[in-house]
């Protein structure tokens, strides 16, 4: 808060200062201290006067119009009374003896209250002087006092007894306390039902420890208020609001309380405002404000939130602490004492004026101060000191104008083009101060622009030239008085760089030009105009109206536009000036500001919107609108900014939720911002947002921009039409297209008529089908398209079922141009069909007969069978080829011979039926059946065969090809009949009739069939119950086979496996065997697996069984560990057996397996397939003549010997003689020799023998060294056939071509058993063989591929072992 002036403790001398101000005015502040003399100063802290006193003041008062202030001292009994309006004392004699120690005012009378230090009581009437002494009023000195709003006064004495007394005097009620009362106060206390009484409640403290508060109206329960000792003493309280008191404590407290019943005791607020004491509080309701004062520091609350501290002032000069506090009537200037003696004046509010030029402000901040700032282009501030206090503050371009009354004073702040630059403190040489100018009356409102003032006073403006030096012959340019001859009188002004403009109360709204000095422009509206409010270039202007109705004014071809949503409390209207937002304008009132745009050019024309509302700061009025934001001047001298609600969202438009990303861009669409709204468009990413700014974009007209948008989201089907109708120059045309691509067809037709080109709008009627306004427009536009758009009329009335308008317009559709035969056809036709339709039947049969189009015929046809005229309808049918519907008119007729002469050519089932139907009444059942037939209707087909045809070998035919179930069971019932019951059961099945099959079989012993019926439908239609029925039967018939298989089937796998156990060990043992494995294999029960178990083993009945069984159960069980043991086992016997190939695919298939369930392969059986597999690589290589090979495989087997006890001589025979021939001769001979032991000499063949015994006694050992390869581990060099590297220990997967080891870039596997194979040696295989040597599967040379990388195979996942 600004400091207005300072009284120094030498003005009244040390000490307490005792001050008041001015009621009502404020214009004066009346102070004393201990020189005994008052001071009276105005609001600027200049001396106006002083009254010296006899003694020390002990009474200062205004009255309460504030025209005469009272005064007494300590040492003299006269009352001093000082003038405000003509500063003269006078002296009134009070008429006592003793010391006056207090006086008060009324509130409401001329009368003064004067009490004795003896409790004498003077009341004197300043308005007739009379004086009415009460002597004794108390017994001893009156100390507080205080009037009520009806008159009555209340005193308080240190006789500790409180008086109510009437105007004259007279003692009303008196109440005794039990200390000293002070600063007794009247109100009214908070209750449910508001009293009409006023002020009936004196309230006092007493003792400054409690609250008292005495009722008028209930004298005998007053209430005292205590409080807590930590408070310290009362110091002061105000009553303010609804029964509510605010309390200030010695100890700096501040509290607030409630007098309401319910709520008294209650603190409804509470703070230490002070850290040491608290001297003083003070309430101002015209500023809504609490302040107190203590230690060295004043805080102000605001009394619509206590808890917030609206400011803070300390005076840093004051250590000894502060005194009393005082507030003007109208709360602009509070002043506050000091202990020394020390006064100081604060301004804490200003009068709210000022005026923006552009975005130059010149707003008031000290009472004699005027501030020109220009935040938006950074212009360095000035401060103009002016001479008055101003009513009013107008700024123009150059100039600054203030005045009050009828006088205006004018400062020139600066050549044109001159910018504020630095200035240095007190020195302003370029603001010039002109000559202060008086007008004809008081002066309401001003406005300055360049070179003229325009000032309003009395229903008039006088319009002149601010510097008239040096104007020359142009004096009747130096000033003119409005209004003119005849108009009404002015209501509203504004001046703009080139007009004055003003309104006045008869509706006027008149321009005039100021550069030709005369009226451009007049326009008269319905009732008088109160406000004007042109933007800054005077093109557009708003005007309020008496019926505070809101209006856009277009000067140029005088359109307005009333603006929508239009508060009827608006106080002003602001332009924007930020230059892009040339459209937007707010309209304030005391609590929001509307931000409003107008387009000048949108499809509809001209128009306002409503964008958004704003809050508006309280007591903050608006000055300047710039770019969305609001700057506002305060009560406190100040500008404070506001952000439009409407503008909100150019911040951080990265942090938006999608939601308020979405109230982004409808903001933006408002303002017209398409630019930003593009951009939070591609942030949103929301095509309902495109389309929205797309529209927008449209609606004013803005193509390229829609099209751009469009284009974005893919919205070819707008792109195109705006694209084609861009070049259009004519206004309403194009606004006439944007206006049907937005779907308002009214307002495009208007539009298009109003343009060059109005054909387009019977156009448009035309492609949206609108026939009836099209017909009205083409009379007028385009007569030749009457007939084409009758036809299309015609037709709409057709469909709509108005068939005697269709009729006629279908009439006036028929051209009669050869030309137009088509469409003159398509008229005939309508006519045909409408003269059905209303009744002419003869007209429209024979214009259908006679018109070539079958649709015509079919359509007629119809419309007849609708009408029952069936025999017609039939005709037009057969005509039009339309056999079926013909057929089906003439079966409704019951003219069976047409229907059978169209048979032939009719396709539908239904007509067949009925044909046959009809029929077989006539007992001519092969037409009936062949008509059935026609149908599909195979049910009745079979049964015309069965019942009456007795043609059974047919109907059973029709059954098996159709699937026929209602077929099947006439073929059933048929065979039953001839007692030909495996038939009939067989048909039943088929029916689905299980039940029925069942007991028919079982009644004929046909259970077998049955059976046999149900197991080769695979379950298809049978269920559980049937599968349990069956195996019941066969249970009690004792055929375990049977009966366990059907058990198997219904899933009772206990039961299956007893009876598959029972099986008699005959040709089916071994069926019934695998069908126990199967049962045990489904069941997964533990009990069922050690039953089967113990059979296959032969602990059941002695008889061990095939191993092969074992093996099946433990595959079929999923127990592979123990079926690759079984495996192993089965294949060594395969082996002791001489079957290699069966031990080998045994060892295979387990091998694979147990690689499918990521097993670990034992050791023995990869070694034994191995082994196995090289002895049947043997015959190949042989075969392919590859005889090294085939040795090399032999020395493999013959190491190996023991593992073929069958055929040890023929495989060291065969070993012998291969290494002979491929020049082992070493190896041969150690065979050779093997084979002269005893036990192998006399089996060896023969024609062998001599040979053998020759190698044998001619030893060669000499031997070709074997070919080597790399290891594919560790590249280690090593013989073909060796599988275990010597020099790495790993084992080497092998050949399944050759037997050899396998090397690292020669890998290729088999297709589908997935062993590794050398691939030159596997495609050299392929060429003569098509098989693979290991899994026998066949396999084409395409499929096998060249493996890169063989990690899969050198490194195998080990598993998990079962």
């Amino acid at each position: 808060m600004k400091r207005v002036f300072t009284l120094s403790e030498r003005t009244h001398g040390p000490g307490q200062i005792l001050f008041a101000w001015q009621t009502m005015l404020g214009n004066y502040l009346a102070t004393t201290g201990q020189n005994n003399t008052v001071h009276l100063y105005d609001r600027h802290g200049e001396l106006k006067d002083e009254i010296s006193l006899p003694g020390y003041c002990t009474g200062l008062g205004w009255d309460k119009d504030g025209d005469t202030l009272a005064m007494i001292c300590d040492r003299s009994s006269v009352v001093f009374l000082w003038d405000a309006n003509t500063h003269r004392s006078l002296q009134v004699e009070s008429g006592f003896k003793d010391t006056l120690c207090y006086l008060l005012w009324s509130k409401i009378g001329p009368q003064l209250a004067i009490g004795t230090s003896k409790g004498s009581l003077l009341i004197y009437n300043h308005q007739t002087s009379r004086k009415v002494p009460i002597l004794g009023k108390h017994t001893k000195k009156i100390i507080c006092g205080a009037w009520s709003s009806q008159n009555l006064l209340a005193l308080g004495s240190e006789d500790k007894n409180i008086t109510i007394s009437n105007a004259d005097g007279d003692t009303i009620k008196q109440t005794s306390l039990r200390m000293d009362p002070s600063d007794l106060q009247f109100s009214e206390m908070k209750t449910d039902e508001r009293n009409p009484g006023g002020d009936t409640t004196v309230s006092a403290s007493v003792g400054k420890k409690t609250l008292f508060l005495f009722n008028l109206e209930d004298p005998d329960n007053p209430i005292e208020l205590a409080f807590q000792q930590r408070y310290g003493a009362i110091i002061a309280y105000k009553w303010y609001g609804d029964g509510y008191i605010m309390l200030g404590f010695s100890n700096g407290y501040f509290i607030v309380i409630s007098t309401h019943l319910k709520e008294i005791g209650q603190e409804l607020f509470q703070a230490r405002n002070h850290k040491d004491n608290l001297t003083s509080i003070a309430i101002s309701l015209s500023l809504n404000k609490a302040a107190s004062c203590g230690d060295n520091c004043i805080k102000i609350h605001d009394l619509s939130d206590l808890k917030e501290v609206y400011s803070v002032v300390t005076l840093e000069e004051e250590s000894k602490g502060l005194g009393q506090i005082g507030w003007t009537d109208d709360g602009q200037l509070m002043a506050v004492s000091s202990t020394r003696g020390t006064l100081y004046v604060h301004l804490t509010k200003l009068p709210v004026l000022g005026d923006a030029q552009g975005t130059r402000l010149a707003f008031l901040t000290s009472l004699l101060e005027v501030t020109v700032v220009n935040q938006v282009e950074q212009e360095p501030s000035l401060q103009v000191n002016i001479e008055v206090e101003p009513t009013f503050v107008a700024l123009g371009p150059y100039h600054l104008a203030v005045g009050m009354n009828n006088r205006a004073w004018f400062y020139m702040l600066g050549e044109k083009g001159h910018e504020f630059t630095e200035v240095e403190s007190g020195d302003n040489e370029w603001l010039e101060k002109l000559k202060d100018r008086e007008y004809l009356g008081t002066i309401i409102n001003m406005c300055v622009n360049a070179d003229y003032a325009a000032v309003y006073f009395e229903n008039k403006v006088q319009l002149h030239l601010i510097e008239t030096e040096g104007s020359g012959d142009n004096e009747e340019r130096e000033t003119r008085l409005f209004p003119e001859d005849g108009q009404g009188g002015i209501t509203c002004h504004a001046l703009t760089s080139d007009f004055l403009i003003y309104g006045t109360s008869n509706g006027e709204l008149i321009f005039f030009y100021v550069e030709d000095w005369q009226f451009v422009n007049e326009f008269r509206h319905l009732v008088g105009i109160r406000k004007v409010y042109p933007d800054p270039s005077g093109t557009r202007l708003v005007f309020i109206d008496d019926k505070s109705d809101g209006f856009v004014y277009n000067p140029v071809n005088d359109q307005i536009l009333e603006i929508p949503d239009f508060s009827p409390t608006v106080k002003g209207v602001l332009w924007e000036n930020w230059p892009y937002d040339k459209g937007v304008f707010v309209a304030y009132d005391d609590d929001k500001l509307y931000t409003y745009m107008y387009s000048r050019e949108t499809v509809r024309g001209p128009s306002v919107t409503l964008a958004a509302t704003t809050k508006l700061p309280f007591a903050q009025k608006p000055l300047m609108l710039y770019n969305g934001e609001m700057t506002c001047q305060t009560q406190s001298g100040k500008t404070a900014m506001v952000q439009l609600n409407s503008h909100n969202f150019i911040e951080r438009p990265h942090d938006l939720q999608p939601e308020q990303l979405k109230d982004a861009i409808m903001k933006c669409i408002n303002l017209k911002r398409f630019k930003e709204a593009w951009m939070l468009c591609q942030l949103a990413n929301n095509r309902e947002s495109w389309m929205d700014l797309a529209k927008a974009a449209a609606t004013h007209m803005e193509l390229e921009f829609a099209v751009r948008v469009y284009r974005n989201v893919g919205e070819a089907g707008m792109v195109m039409p705006l694209q084609q109708i861009m070049g259009i120059d004519d206004r309403n045309l194009l606004a006439g297209h944007l206006a049907m691509f937005q779907g308002d067809c009214n307002l495009a037709q208007d539009l298009f008529l109003a343009s060059s080109r109005p054909i387009t709008a019977l156009e448009m009627r035309r492609d949206l089908l609108h026939w009836d306004q099209a017909l009205k427009l083409a009379k007028t536009l385009s007569p030749g398209q009457i007939p084409y758009i009758s036809k299309e009329y015609a037709q709409q009335l057709e469909f709509t079922g108005d068939y005697g308008s269709a009729l006629s317009h279908f009439e006036k559709g028929v051209t009669r141009d050869k030309e137009q035969r088509e469409h003159d056809e398509s008229c005939a036709a309508g006519v045909a069909r409408m003269s059905l339709r209303m009744g002419d039947i003869r007209r429209g049969v024979s214009m259908a007969s006679k018109m070539p189009s079958r649709t015509l015929k079919r359509d007629c046809a119809a419309i007849l069978e609708n009408m029952k005229q069936y025999s017609e309808s039939a005709q037009l049918y057969e005509k039009g080829q339309y056999y079926d519907k013909a057929a089906s008119v003439y079966i409704r007729s019951k003219n069976w011979a047409k229907v059978g002469e169209l048979l032939p050519n009719v396709t539908s089932p239904k007509i067949h039926i009925q044909y046959a139907k009809a029929k077989e009444a006539d007992g001519r059942h092969k037409d009936a059946a062949l008509a059935y037939e026609n149908a599909k209707d195979w049910d009745n087909v079979i049964r015309i065969q069965l019942d009456f045809l007795r043609n059974p070998e047919e109907a059973v035919r029709i059954v098996r090809d159709t699937g026929s179930v209602e077929g099947a069971k006439m073929v059933a019932r048929f065979f039953q009949k001839l007692n030909d019951f495996g038939s009939a059961i067989q048909f039943l099945v088929m029916s689905k009739c299980n039940d029925e099959a069942f007991q028919l079989a079982q009644q004929h012993n046909q259970m077998e069939i049955y059976a046999e019926i149900i197991e080769g439908n695979e379950g298809e239609d049978a269920t559980q119950e049937d599968y349990q029925s069956i195996a019941l039967y066969f249970e009690n018939e004792k055929n375990h086979l049977m009966a366990g298989k059907f058990f198997l089937l219904c899933q009772q796998y206990g039961r299956a496996l007893k009876h598959f156990l029972r099986c008699p060990t005959t040709n089916e043992d071994n069926q019934a065997v695998e069908m126990a494995i199967e049962t045990v294999g489904r069941a997964k029960d533990e009990q069922l697996t050690h039953q089967l178990i113990d059979y296959l083993m032969g602990e059941t009945d002695g008889m061990p069984k095939d191993a092969k069984y074992l093996f099946r159960l433990y595959m079929a069980l999923k127990q592979h560990r123990e079926a690759a043991r079984t495996a192993i086992i089965i294949a060594r016997e395969e082996q002791i057996a001489g079957n290699y190939r069966n031990a080998h695919d045994v060892l295979l298939s387990m091998y694979r397996e147990l690689k499918n369930q990521k097993i670990k392969i034992p050791t023995e059986m990869a070694t034994n397939l191995m082994i196995l597999h090289s002895y049947i690589l043997v015959k190949i290589h042989v075969k392919r003549g590859d005889h090294k090979k085939g040795a090399r495989m032999l020395i493999r087997v013959a190491n190996n010997i023991s593992k073929f006890p069958a055929h040890i001589v023929p495989i060291l025979t065969s070993t012998v003689i291969e290494c002979h021939r491929s020049g082992l001769k070493n190896s041969s001979f150690s065979y050779a020799a093997m084979l002269m032991r005893p036990e192998y000499r006399n089996k060896i063949d023969l024609k062998y023998k001599k040979k053998i015994e020759a190698i044998v006694r001619k030893p060669d050992k000499s031997e070709q060294d074997e070919d080597t390869s790399p290891c594919p581990y560790c590249k280690y060099s090593l013989e073909n056939t060796e599988l275990v590297c010597p020099e790495c220990k790993n084992n080497i997967p092998y050949c399944v071509v050759t037997g050899q080891h396998m090397v690292r870039d020669d890998f290729a596997s088999c297709p589908n058993c997935d062993f590794p194979a050398l691939h030159s040696e596997f495609t050299s295989l392929l060429e003569s063989e098509d098989s693979c040597p290991m899994c026998s599967e066949r396999i084409k040379s395409a499929s096998l591929r060249k493996i890169n990388d063989p990690s899969m195979y050198l490194h195998p996942d080990d598993g998990a072992e079962e």
